[in-house]
């Protein structure tokens, strides 16, 4: 009995042993934990006080004026080492031809401002992958950091046909494209433009491919925001000339400067 009491003792104490080091292991590991997260947050903040930018990933959204019309922008980077980061890039943009001149609608009429001489509408949508080198860290919170940026790929324009109304000799009104009456839409009365909602259904495709290179200017006051300044040029390629206006050289090559407004978050 004695003996029975005496190993009852001992499997008692094993297990309170057992179970205070457990308690006193969660309670190390909980510790080590804390003391992690404490040494990254003060880490995240040092690195933020001093400009450095730190991060897996971004999302940038954008609007870009070019010297021959005007887009929009998505871009997804995934950073590989502390300068270099791989970025992921969508566009959609217009172009329009420098001889382009809006002219009032027609006389004692209510008809749209037109585009004379306009004969298509050229939209691009882009699908590219590129890179970003960190030239130069922001040096302190309030800093602007600076990146060269480069980018290729797909460029797949679309021709979209040009309406306009016009007077014919028994004085009707006709919606017409320049195929359909190439005599009455350069000679006829232009009474004003066909309206935004007109040619879609007939767009033409014009199969490319496009480069741009730029610099990045970062001024976000906190790291794990993106507000940028970007300023590039980007050509554009394509297999066929582009038809935007009558009686000027229809092109394939399209060199533009750009500025593009960005926003967006790093994680």
């Amino acid at each position: 009995m004695k003996k029975l009491l005496f190993l009852t003792a001992i499997l008692t104490i094993t297990i309170a042993a057992t179970a205070q080091d457990s308690t006193s292991l969660k309670k190390t590991q909980k510790q080590d934990k804390r003391r992690e997260k404490r040494e990254k947050i003060n880490s995240m903040i040092r690195q933020d006080e001093e400009g450095v930018l730190n991060y897996h990933k971004h999302s940038i959204f954008g609007v870009q004026l070019r010297t021959a019309g005007y887009g929009l922008l998505y871009e997804m980077g995934r950073m590989k080492t502390t300068r270099k980061t791989t970025t992921y890039g969508l566009e959609l943009s217009e172009i329009k031809h420098s001889k382009e001149d809006k002219l009032p609608k027609g006389t004692f009429t209510f008809g749209n401002p037109y585009i004379y001489g306009k004969i298509n509408n050229f939209y691009q949508f882009k699908v590219g992958i590129g890179q970003q080198y960190l030239l130069g860290d922001k040096g302190n919170k309030n800093g602007v950091s600076v990146s060269a940026v480069y980018a290729g790929g797909l460029s797949l324009g679309f021709l979209r046909p040009y309406y306009i109304q016009v007077q014919d000799q028994s004085n009707n009104v006709q919606t017409i494209k320049y195929e359909q009456d190439t005599t009455l839409f350069v000679h006829g009365t232009i009474i004003g433009g066909g309206g935004i909602g007109k040619g879609w259904g007939e767009l033409k495709l014009r199969p490319g491919a496009y480069a741009k290179t730029g610099i990045r200017f970062d001024y976000a006051r906190f790291n794990e925001i993106v507000s940028a300044l970007e300023v590039g040029v980007s050509l554009d390629a394509y297999f066929q000339e582009v038809p935007i206006m009558l009686y000027q050289k229809d092109k394939r090559l399209f060199f533009q400067g750009y500025v593009a407004l960005e926003f967006g978050k790093r994680k």
